[in-house]
């Protein structure tokens, strides 16, 4: 048998001779260290892999996270745009209200103005165009957002209607100390010719057809028929008004007001004094209305009552 030097393996062949191979110990600690190396490289790749893993795992938490974040964002912002669009639509209504207010006030303000002067009353005592006095400590100057400068313009205004409401309350009493009551009671028949096409109270809605309450009489009459004052007294509303068309309102006093409505044509104004039978406008068609006709009605302090007892009969 050959000896061999350093063998590192020893085999047989198929006819029984024994071969060696003999390796040196530089080659074989150079192929340990490449054994070692490809192992550790080994098992670094599978660590790598690992790390890739978990890493790949908390980047999905992460992305979840921030789309959780990302939809809490968008519910937020989709929340505060339906606020700011219902403080718009709060504000709109409120910016109308004040508008109406105003014109409320102008137009009693110039009907006090008017009252004043067809009762020779004391304008000094009776000066509508005066603002309202008030008194106090003089308070902390506030800085207030949009809505709340509006809530304070309408509470000024109202104070203000209040106001104009008590004066023109002392105008009506004192000028209805002059009036009897009798001669104040509405008694004309309030248009030219024409026929009562509707009846006060409970009657099928013409529209629809449903049960409905019907606050006055309705005369149906030609285009441009005349409409006269059903009695004297004062033009306290001469206007359009939503679904009632063109309307004119009259004070009677003593209690008595009437209301004249879907007229095509007005010939008075607010504060004007009106005669029983005095023109005060022409039969047409507007707002709510299925043709040419008169919506009439009678109020006595504020309750309606039917028309019918004051108009004259045939």
């Amino acid at each position: 048998m050959l000896k061999l030097k350093k063998p590192l393996m020893v085999s047989a062949s198929s006819s029984g001779q024994i071969f060696g191979i003999v390796i040196g110990r530089k080659a074989l600690f150079a192929g340990l260290m490449m054994m070692s190396a490809t192992m550790g490289f080994g098992v670094w790749g599978l660590y790598g892999i690992y790390q890739a893993d978990q890493m790949s795992v908390a980047l999905q938490q992460t992305q979840r996270a921030l789309d959780h974040a990302q939809m809490r964002k968008d519910a937020k912002l989709a929340e505060l745009q339906m606020q700011m669009l219902a403080d718009e639509k709060k504000l709109a209504v409120y910016a109308r209200a004040l508008g109406q207010m105003q014109a409320r006030i102008s137009r009693l303000d110039m009907l006090g103005a008017k009252l004043v002067n067809v009762a020779s009353l004391d304008k000094s005592e009776f000066d509508f165009g005066l603002e309202p006095a008030f008194g106090g400590p003089r308070q902390k100057q506030l800085t207030h957002n949009t809505g709340t400068d509006i809530e304070d313009r309408m509470t000024s205004l109202d104070e203000r209607l209040k106001q104009l409401g008590t004066q023109l309350t002392a105008v009506d009493f004192i000028l209805e100390s002059k009036r009897d009551a009798q001669a104040a009671r509405p008694h004309a028949w309030p248009t030219e010719g024409g026929w009562i096409s509707s009846r006060f109270g409970p009657r099928l809605d013409p529209f629809n057809g449903t049960p409905s309450q019907h606050y006055g009489v309705d005369i149906a009459n030609r285009h441009g028929a005349p409409i006269m004052a059903s009695s004297r007294g004062v033009v306290t509303f001469a206007g359009k008004m939503e679904d009632f068309g063109y309307v004119v309102d009259v004070e009677h006093g003593h209690g008595y007001k009437t209301r004249y409505a879907h007229m095509g044509s007005m010939v008075v104004n607010i504060g004007d004094v009106v005669e029983s039978n005095q023109l005060i406008g022409r039969i047409g068609s507007t707002g709510h209305s299925t043709g040419p006709h008169l919506h009439y009605e009678v109020r006595r302090y504020g309750e309606l009552i039917n028309p019918r007892s004051f108009m004259p009969r045939g």
